[in-house]
């Protein structure tokens, strides 16, 4: 899909809540005829495509083989979605000060959606199945801070711009 054929329901520059992300990926979603040609395996990790960007929000088209993940991170103040679209994805969220883990299983037309602080890690754990997803953030992602988990709680690893997947 171009970034020319995704239609939003926002104004250029005005910024999408959680919910309106959330509608957004479900859209996309149910559109594969514009995306599905895009999806690329690659076993170095996790392949990611943008599908659009404009001043409001960005959407991104990812696939995940057996054991691919993103690490702790954060989404650099943007609030964001994501619906998985085919296999399953398992997404670990940091609550609670930081020393609380909810894991939970998202499947094919699941949808998750959260605000401006959330730290979490996304993963395809099942061995055999390839998972494909679609992300959206507003505003668009400028950084994003990965973290390890550790005994007593997230560590800051770094932080990364926008540059150093948005060239990818």
């Amino acid at each position: 899909m171009s970034t020319t054929t995704m239609r939003s329901a926002s104004h250029p520059g005005q910024l999408m809540g959680a919910r309106q992300l959330a509608d957004v990926v479900r859209r996309v979603a149910a559109r594969p005829a514009e995306w599905l040609t895009r999806v690329r395996l690659n076993p170095a990790g996790r392949w990611y495509d943008q599908l659009h960007i404009d001043d409001s929000h960005e959407v991104w088209l990812i696939s995940w083989l057996p054991g691919q993940e993103t690490g702790f991170h954060d989404h650099g103040g943007a609030t964001g979605a994501f619906t998985v679209v085919l296999g399953t994805l398992v997404e670990s969220q940091v609550a609670g000060g930081h020393d609380q883990m909810l894991t939970r299983p998202v499947g094919a037309g699941a949808t998750r959606s959260f605000g401006p602080r959330y730290i979490h890690n996304v993963r395809n754990s099942d061995a055999a199945s390839v998972a494909v997803s679609v992300h959206a953030y507003s505003p668009p992602l400028s950084s994003m801070t990965r973290y390890e988990l550790t005994q007593s709680g997230l560590v800051t690893l770094g932080t990364e711009a926008a540059t150093a997947w948005s060239a990818a």
